[in-house]
């Protein structure tokens, strides 16, 4: 994939993140499920779509049985992450291979439509017209991102490291203004900072899943940022918390 807004055009294939994301990258914490929840995520008797849903890391944490859930990516290697979960413990997951813009659901099914640590890949104008038809009549909307605190020490040096590498990497420089755009009339948005517990094997292996390397790095690029990232790794303890601070908007329509 390429986008002019995104890493100055320069292409990067989340599919080759795959097996990284899998393993390393359901680090939501348990506040930002409490809080969904309490908005009507996955509530019995509701359907909920997950657009961008990756390896399916909000359907497998926010999962009711009496509700039904669908999640959609354009990965399909992400995809089949997320399939092969839900059938290994028997979670009645709807995943589909679909951009979020074109996903070819039925009109009006959605009571709930979530979009986590993706809007900003989506063209925000065919996102209006294509939110208010899968929602139903007063159904909510609602976008979730999440970054590090680069005020920690750990987290500067790994973002350091892999801008050393990747010039063109315009990640890891806080999550902006996107989360606060006006979709729709009504926004409403909340934060909250929580303190992510890591050891070195996970943080390496959340930060190989990150845009800015396995994604985007060619190989000789990638083998060079990891062995000096877990050079870093060796001198950090084996186990630390990192800052990270959540923001979700929601949209009722």
């Amino acid at each position: 994939m390429e986008l002019k807004n995104i890493d100055q055009g320069q292409a990067f294939d989340f599919g080759k993140t795959a097996s990284s994301y899998a393993a390393y990258r359901d680090i939501y914490p348990r506040e930002l499920y409490d809080r969904l929840r309490s908005l009507g995520v996955a509530a019995e008797g509701t359907a909920w779509l997950d657009l961008g849903t990756g390896t399916g890391v909000l359907p497998k944490n926010l999962y009711n049985p009496r509700a039904s859930v669908t999640g959609a990516d354009l990965s399909e290697a992400q995809i089949s992450f997320a399939r092969r979960e839900a059938e290994d413990n028997g979670w009645k997951i709807n995943y589909i291979v679909a951009p979020a813009e074109a996903t070819g659901l039925p009109d009006h099914s959605f009571d709930t439509v979530t979009a986590a640590q993706c809007f900003w890949y989506f063209d925000r104008e065919k996102m209006r017209p294509e939110l208010r038809r899968l929602l139903k009549p007063g159904g909510t909307f609602i976008k979730i991102a999440m970054d590090w605190d680069l005020s920690d020490p750990i987290a500067e040096r790994s973002v350091g490291l892999v801008r050393e590498m990747n010039p063109h990497w315009t990640g890891g420089y806080g999550i902006g203004e996107d989360i606060f755009d006006d979709l729709f009339p009504g926004r409403k948005t909340e934060v909250f900072s929580a303190a992510l517990l890591f050891t070195r094997e996970s943080w390496h292996g959340r930060m190989c899943a990150c845009r800015g390397t396995l994604a985007s790095m060619d190989e000789n690029t990638f083998r060079a940022w990891e062995e000096r990232h877990l050079d870093f790794m060796c001198r950090c303890p084996e186990r630390f918390t990192v800052r990270h601070i959540v923001y979700y908007s929601r949209f009722s329509l």
